[in-house]
């Protein structure tokens, strides 16, 4: 391990307000924001997605703009209630318990991926079986465009100085002011670069390039599989959290690795399956 002398500040942590805006009494956090231009922009990507009929089985589109339009408040409920709630029972919940309360403190840990991925399927689930869309082809279109909450959810918990990594003396470490006096991997980033940026652009090309929303389920097994790996790997430099720590040995396994790993599993099932359905079509 480093030495303290080796592990000061090297790049300082710019001063952003984690504050947007306010209006009047009103305060618009980063985070927030977040979160609206991810919904935002992952609609309208899903828009021109499902608008496309060629990418479809048939070549007929599954699901409307209509439908994708009313799908946004479901979407939007699943992520909020599930993430709050996944955070709570897999990394706060003996917190809550001693003080109830503190569930609807979302600035006490905020949010969980792992959480909101499961209330966002029961959301997906309910709303295809109610309005007659293939579950599978709403899994992959809502699986496409995912990468874009997850880049501006992570560039907000950077801005917020949380989640940051372990201890490190890289060229590019930073000082966060919450994780004391010395520089530490800036893990929202290589999130934001992976899980955002690099997944987006793989799942496009399997889009549009490879055509995989012709084999239902397909596309939702490369975000699955793709993620989990992802999160994985930047676990090894991501600080856990403080009141879990590591789960085995003093450097390694964290929850994120935990949640995770059954991912990968699922995600090639998912593709295989998707893989064995358009087969059985030809």
């Amino acid at each position: 391990m480093p030495i303290a002398a080796d592990l000061l500040a090297i790049m300082p942590f710019p001063d952003i307000d984690p504050i947007a805006f306010s209006i009047g009494p009103l305060a618009i956090h980063w985070y927030g924001l977040a979160y609206v231009a991810g919904i935002l922009l992952g609609w309208a990507y899903a828009r021109r997605i499902a608008a496309n009929d060629s990418l479809w089985p048939g070549n007929v589109s599954p699901i409307s703009k209509t439908q994708l339009d009313d799908f946004i408040v479901w979407a939007a409920l699943g992520v909020v209630l599930g993430g709050r709630l996944g955070y709570i029972f897999f990394y706060d919940l003996p917190a809550v318990m001693r003080t109830p309360v503190r569930a609807l403190e979302i600035w006490n840990g905020g949010m969980s991926f792992h959480g909101g991925l499961t209330g966002t399927t029961i959301a997906m689930i309910l709303f295809a079986r109610r309005n007659a869309i293939p579950v599978w082809s709403l899994f992959d279109i809502v699986a496409a465009v995912v990468p874009f909450g997850l880049f501006f959810g992570r560039i907000a918990n950077f801005i917020n100085g949380e989640l940051w990594g372990r201890l490190t003396d890289v060229p590019w470490a930073v000082a966060f002011p919450t994780g004391g006096p010395f520089a530490r991997h800036p893990s929202q980033l290589y999130e934001a670069g992976l899980e955002g940026i690099v997944l987006l652009l793989a799942l496009a090309a399997f889009v549009y390039r490879m055509r995989a929303l012709k084999s239902p389920g397909f596309i939702t097994g490369v975000f699955v599989c793709g993620y989990a790996l992802s999160r994985i790997f930047v676990e090894f430099f991501r600080e856990p959290d403080a009141q879990l720590g590591y789960l085995l040995g003093t450097n390694w396994l964290t929850m994120g690795m935990v949640l995770s790993s059954p991912m990968i599993l699922l995600g090639l099932w998912a593709m295989l399956r998707a893989r064995r359905q358009a087969a059985l079509q030809l």
